[in-house]
């Protein structure tokens, strides 16, 4: 078991959902059920699903829901140009929150083939 607390990749993942839901209250009202809800879901799983992971009982499992996590961040990354291509967003927007994004996507990775690796020792 991990202490999630402690992970940078969750932390740096929670300050994503902040941003993500304060950027899509400018959205218009006729998205609120739809972009915005699938872009705040996948932006919410991804901490959870790295949370749930530590919380298990292996290695195996947490790898499993590092799978998922970073599946999300996908989804998120698609949802980010999507709302560009709308005009919901600006290129400066984008390009923050898609770097940073890019960033989870990377120590999501880079902590599952270390974990990978110890297993395979």
């Amino acid at each position: 078991m991990h202490n999630y607390l402690d992970l940078k990749i969750w932390q740096r993942s929670r300050e994503l959902v902040k941003l993500i839901y304060k950027m899509t209250e400018s959205f218009p009202k006729s998205q609120q059920f739809s972009l915005v809800n699938q872009m705040q879901r996948p932006a919410v799983s991804i901490p959870s699903n790295i949370a749930e992971g530590a919380g298990r009982n292996s290695d195996r499992e947490l790898i499993h829901f590092l799978d998922i996590a970073n599946g999300s961040a996908f989804e998120l990354e698609t949802q980010l140009f999507l709302s560009f291509d709308l005009g919901y967003m600006n290129n400066e927007e984008l390009d923050v929150l898609v770097s940073e994004l890019k960033e989870i996507q990377k120590m999501i990775y880079k902590f599952r083939n270390n974990i990978n690796e110890a297993l395979d020792a």
